[in-house]
C-alpha cells in the first residue's frame, strides 16, 4: 500500500490538524510500503535548526514522530512545498525521509504516477510564481540561511500574513489564479507521457479527467487538511482511492 498526503500545513497554531496527523502516523501509516508527502507538511519552515530550537519543541517533535514511522520500516519521502521549500538534508537524515525532486516520476509495475506539488502550474498567478523564483534561488536560499534563526522566524511569519492577505484578495477577483493553468496542465501532462498525476497545492480536491492528444489521463488533486479532518490518497496496487481521515 501506498499512501500520498499533502498541504497539512502543521505549526502549534493547529492542534487539531497535528493530532490527527500523529495518529496517523503511529497507525494507519504504519499498515503503508511507502509514504509521500507532497509539500506543505509544514506550515513554515524558517531552516533545519529549527528542528533544535530551544524556544519551540514543535518541529523537532514532528521530525521525531517521522522517524518513529520509519524506524519502523515504513518508507518516506518528502516533497518542498511553498511553505516548507527549506527543508534540507539534517530534516531528511533526522527524520529518515527522501527529498524528491518536483516533479517526480513514479513507476510502479503496474501503472506510472507523476507527483508535484502543483504550484508550478498556477501560471495565472503571476505574483506568486515571481516569488517562488526568488525564494527558489541558491542565492537567495544562502542568504536567508545566513540570518539568525529568530530573524527567520519573523520574516516567515511576515510572508504568511503577506500571503494569507493576497490569497484572500485573489479569491475575490477570480478562483482560476488559484488553480493550475488547464494549458499548462495539458503540457505538463504531455511532457510526462499522460502518467497520472497527483498533487496539492489548490486545496481544491477533486479527480478530473484529462483529454490529451486523444488520451485520456486522470488529475488527482489531493485535499489540505483541517482541525478535524484530513485526507489520504492510497494505491493498492490496482486502484487509487480516498480516505478521509478523521481524530478518533
Amino acid at each position: 500500500m501506498l499512501y500520498f498526503i499533502s498541504d497539512l500545513h502543521l505549526s502549534p497554531q493547529a492542534p487539531g490538524a497535528t493530532r490527527l496527523f500523529l495518529a496517523f502516523l503511529g497507525a494507519r501509516a504504519r499498515a503503508a510500503e511507502h509514504l509521500y508527502i507532497l509539500g506543505d507538511l509544514f506550515e513554515v519552515w524558517p531552516g533545519d535548526d529549527c528542528i533544535d530550537d530551544p524556544e519551540n519543541a514543535f518541529d523537532g517533535a514532528i521530525v521525531d514522530a517521522l522517524r518513529a514511522l520509519t524506524d519502523s520500516g515504513v518508507r518516506l519521502s518528502v516533497m518542498h512545498g511553498n511553505r516548507d521549500f527549506l527543508l534540507g538534508e539534517e530534516f531528511a537524515a533526522r527524520s529518515g525521509a527522501i527529498l524528491l525532486h518536483d516533479p517526480y516520476v513514479l513507476s510502479l509495475p503496474a501503472w506510472q504516477f507523476v507527483l508535484a506539488h502543483g504550484d508550478t502550474l498556477c501560471t495565472d498567478d503571476k505574483d506568486y510564481q515571481a516569488f517562488r523564483a526568488q525564494v527558489r534561488d541558491p542565492a537567495w536560499r544562502r542568504d536567508f540561511l545566513k540570518k539568525p534563526l529568530t530573524v527567520r522566524k519573523a520574516m516567515a511569519a511576515a510572508v504568511r500574513q503577506q500571503s494569507e492577505h493576497a490569497k484572500r484578495e485573489k479569491l475575490e477577483q477570480s478562483q482560476y489564479l488559484m488553480d493550475v493553468n488547464p494549458a499548462a496542465t495539458d503540457d505538463f501532462l504531455r511532457e510526462h507521457g499522460y502518467a497520472t498525476f497527483i498533487h496539492g497545492h489548490t486545496h481544491l480536491p477533486a479527480t478530473h479527467d484529462h483529454l490529451v492528444d486523444g488520451i485520456h489521463v486522470e488529475r488527482w488533486v489531493m485535499s489540505d487538511w483541517h482541525e478535524d479532518r484530513g485526507e489520504c490518497l492510497c494505491w493498492d496496487g490496482e486502484h487509487l482511492s480516498r480516505e478521509v481521515l478523521i481524530q478518533a
